[in-house]
This record gives structure tokens, C-alpha cells and sequence, in this order.
């Protein structure tokens, strides 16, 4: 599967003053459940560039290669997990929200086919926050695997807190 990020619009930069930070703003993406294929068995955590000058609506157009399998699209908690965080210099980067993309939204898209997404930003406690993250996502060939009934979380994976545990209490998130 490819994922470009294409760009986030809106966003709330939270300081305002004389000393005020800009928007630095970038993206982490990681699937759920991680690549069972993957041989160390982590959580592939993939990373957008730093939009230095797009402050409220950055711009990206970076693409990622997932190694996903049949199983992921048979697994009804599967999902993208998007994080978008601003780099600060001297505090280091800020969480600004997150989203995920659920495996229902993806459907079985006929191969090379590109679906457009945007998806609202939410905070971390799980309620609205301003702003909205577009996507473009092509599946590419795919490697048919078993299917599991139970998904199997990694040892490396650990719950995610700040979210909502009525979301997510069935399911483990990489960090």
C-alpha cells in the first residue's frame, strides 16, 4: 500500500504573544496491527519531512510504501494511525492530534487504484480539534497470508493513552 501525505488544513497554532512559536508541523504513520511478514516483529513508525513554511496548512506530498497482506484488510480493527506533531527547537516536537483511517474506509480498491481521504484531527483526549489531514492511497500488490481471528498486538507495541478508551479498549497502538 502507498499513503502521500498530501497536506493538513487549518490547523490552530496554540500560542500567540511576542514570543510565540510557528507551526513546525509533521506526520507519523504506523499500521494496526504491525506486518505479521515483519522478521524483528516491530512496529514500522514512518515520518513526513518538517513543513517549515506551510505554519496552519502545511504541505507535504511524501509517499510511504506499507508491506501490508490480505490479513490486514480480513481484520476489522485494522487500521492507519496518523499523528501530526509540531517540532519545536527547544521543547522538542508537541502532539497537535491525531486520526486514523479505519480498514473499512480503504475497502478492497481494484490494485493501482488511488483513493483520496481527509480525515478531522482530534485531540488527545479524543474530541474535535481544528484542522484536517488529506491523503491519497494506492494499494499495490499485496502477498495473500492466513487470516487470523484474533489479531496478535507486538511485544514492542504498547497502549495508547490520551485516547478515549471506549475507541480503543480492543486494541494496542505502536508508539
Amino acid at each position: 500500500m502507498e499513503i502521500t501525505v498530501i497536506s493538513a488544513e487549518g490547523l490552530e497554532s496554540k500560542s500567540s504573544g511576542p514570543f510565540s512559536h510557528r507551526l513546525r508541523p509533521f506526520i507519523t504513520i504506523t499500521t494496526y496491527p504491525p506486518n505479521p511478514q515483519n522478521s524483528d516483529k516491530k512496529c514500522q513508525v514512518y515520518r513526513t519531512r518538517v513543513d517549515d513554511q506551510g505554519g496552519v496548512n502545511p504541505t507535504w506530498g511524501d509517499k510511504f510504501h506499507f508491506p501490508i497482506d490480505t490479513a490486514f484488510f480480513h481484520n476489522r480493527y485494522s487500521c492507519i494511525y496518523i499523528q501530526l506533531y509540531t517540532k519545536r527547537l527547544i521543547k522538542g516536537q508537541i502532539q497537535l492530534g491525531w486520526c486514523q483511517v479505519p480498514v473499512t474506509d480503504l475497502g478492497f480498491l481494484p490494485e493501482d487504484s488511488v483513493r483520496y481521504l481527509s480525515y478531522r484531527i482530534r485531540a488527545r483526549d479524543g474530541t474535535r480539534a481544528p484542522g484536517v489531514i488529506n491523503l491519497a492511497i494506492r494499494l499495490t500488490r499485496f502477498q495473500q497470508v492466513a487470516v487470523h481471528p484474533v489479531p496478535r498486538a507486538s511485544d514492542e507495541c504498547q497502549t495508547v493513552i490520551g485516547i478515549p478508551l471506549a475507541m480503543f479498549s480492543h486494541m494496542s497502538i505502536c508508539q
